[in-house]
């Protein structure tokens, strides 16, 4: 087990004790949530399979919309540093 293996495994330490940076910190969990995000979109577009499931056009369209919405809403926020409101998906 090597110096890096053992940094990555500590949750908020670094090996010397050291509380990790704001940097290391947004590194390790926006990381992490942008892989699950594109897992779940991976996941999503299985639903594209029209021998398993059965959609109108105008279904995906509100379903990429809200989607696209809501990535508008994190471009904005990352660049004004602004804090946005949930929000919820329905057909």
């Amino acid at each position: 087990m090597n110096y890096i293996h053992l940094y990555k495994c500590k949750n908020m330490k670094r090996p010397e004790g050291k509380p990790k940076t704001k940097k290391e910190r947004f590194n390790e969990v926006a990381g992490r949530r942008v892989q699950k995000v594109l897992n779940d979109l991976d996941n999503l577009s299985k639903c594209a399979n029209k021998n398993s499931y059965e959609y109108t056009e105008e279904e995906t369209k509100k379903m990429v919309k809200a989607i696209s919405d809501k990535l508008a809403v994190l471009k904005a926020s990352f660049s004004a540093n602004s804090k946005s409101g949930k929000q919820t998906f329905e057909f």
